[in-house]
């Protein structure tokens, strides 16, 4: 499921009632989740155990927010149907927009991609960034209240163990406090703790399929002109296990990730971060670092041991008043840019399930409407992965035969401008994979010589 395959949002299909919803983890998928839960009801508080400053600052707890990350097309348009204006907010505060079909320069199995006929828009900026906007338009939401400096400790149950009626916290004081909620949304992330408890209260925890890539990033900022729009993304390719990607982002800057997976990490030196620029196929990274330079006081570091999915869609039980949004649903390899997109679908689908059910069973209809939103970024994400021998874990069906036949897009998108649309259509969330298998595509790819 994308963009192009989901209703769009629609707040008048929700009645508003008198309940209250709860939402754990102010990420974009936490915040996103706020949006839509005050569409029904009517006060919503949303908690964090982090400070959450007015302002784009990378929170303490939240190490991966100092790297690069993407807000494709599908995430960017779901997200200005929530909050109208979102992205001219954006472009005010200092993100930047490129083209994807002129600023964008896309390297994979050995050469870059064509660029495309038409438009697509990408806004570049820092996670800071994003989350600061996003948070500001949440805080001005009737019936919202976001605090910060919350410790989830746990979920409140009915009698029967069969309902989630709110969650637990506890203050910086150490006081403990109950919140009641007809609802609540789990956006703690990776770690979130729903499955560890959904096996100690008499459920199934849901079954999980782990694929092991061993990624390490390390990521500088870098001046950058203000004129200057380039964006560059090299993804690794067997046998080659790195690559990098430099966006520019708001206060004149790239910021640069280098990254390589199954051992092959980039060092925390600055030196050590230029060698390692200097060693991928294409010139461009290490080329803006010696001409414009690090501005960053420090290479920062994050661990990114494996892509993570638990199938919620396969439980047959769960109890009410409780759903799970984002990564802790499914964490992919982030060098694929698709973490804030999904979450912004799922998001959407859950304003659909809302708008759609009388809360009776609302969670596993809701896993099933976002399954095919993880599928699209699964397939994409593990896929690629696979191509890699050292890569262990579930494969997704038919991945060497989707493999072989994405190589050959890949070669023909270097100098067919329709095939290198659709691929990047694709790429940001807009279209389906399968879009790929359309007669006059595959006509294209299979054409003898290619």
């Amino acid at each position: 499921m994308t963009l192009a395959s989901v209703s769009r949002y629609n707040p008048a299909q929700i009645t508003e009632t008198d309940g209250h919803g709860v939402v754990v983890g102010a990420s974009m998928a936490g915040l996103l989740a706020a949006r839509v839960l005050s569409d029904r009801f009517k006060t919503v508080t949303l908690i964090d155990k982090d400070s959450l400053p007015d302002a784009p600052v990378t929170r303490k707890d939240v190490p991966q927010g100092n790297h690069i990350h993407n807000m494709h097309e599908a995430g960017r348009q779901t997200a200005e149907d929530f909050f109208p204006g979102f992205s001219e907010e954006l472009t005010r505060t200092g993100s930047v927009i490129v083209d994807v079909h002129r600023d964008f320069h896309f390297y994979i199995e050995g050469g870059f991609q064509a660029h495309g006929p038409s438009r697509i828009p990408m806004y570049c900026g820092s996670r800071p960034l994003f989350e600061y906007v996003t948070r500001r338009r949440v805080r001005e939401l009737d019936g919202v209240t976001i605090r910060d400096q919350c410790q989830f400790t746990d979920y409140l149950v009915s009698d029967d163990g069969s309902a989630i009626e709110g969650v637990a916290i506890r203050t910086t004081d150490g006081t403990r406090e109950e919140l009641p909620a007809d609802l609540v949304v789990d956006a703690t992330g990776r770690t979130s703790k729903t499955p560890t408890w959904l096996a100690a209260h008499g459920y199934s925890a849901p079954p999980t399929d782990k694929v092991e890539i061993g990624m390490m990033y390390s990521t500088a900022f870098v001046r950058r002109p203000a004129d200057v729009r380039r964006a560059v993304v090299v993804l690794p390719s067997p046998p080659r296990t790195c690559g990098g990607g430099m966006f520019p982002v708001e206060n004149d800057r790239w910021v640069m990730t280098l990254f390589g997976i199954h051992g092959d990490h980039p060092p925390a030196d600055r030196e050590g971060f230029v060698d390692y620029a200097a060693n991928l196929p294409v010139p461009d990274h290490h080329q803006v670092i010696t001409e414009h330079g690090i501005v960053s006081e420090q290479i920062r570091r994050y661990p990114v041991p494996s892509s993570l999915r638990r199938r919620f869609e396969d439980l047959e039980k769960f109890p009410d008043g409780l759903v799970v949004i984002g990564d802790a649903i499914a964490s992919f390899n982030p060098i694929y840019g698709q973490g804030m997109s999904v979450a912004a679908l799922e998001a959407l689908q859950l304003h659909h399930t809302l708008a759609a059910d009388d809360h009776e069973n609302l969670a596993l209809e809701y896993f099933q409407s976002i399954k095919p939103i993880v599928e699209h970024a699964w397939l994409l994400s593990v896929g690629s992965d696979s191509r890699f021998s050292q890569t262990a874990g579930p494969k997704p069906h038919g991945t060497g035969l989707v493999s072989r036949y994405l190589s050959r897009v890949i070669r023909t998108a270097r100098t067919d401008e329709t095939v290198a649309e659709l691929f990047s259509r694709i790429m940001v969330m807009e279209r389906r994979p399968t879009s790929l298998f359309r007669p006059s595509i595959m006509a294209r790819v299979l054409k003898p010589g290619r």
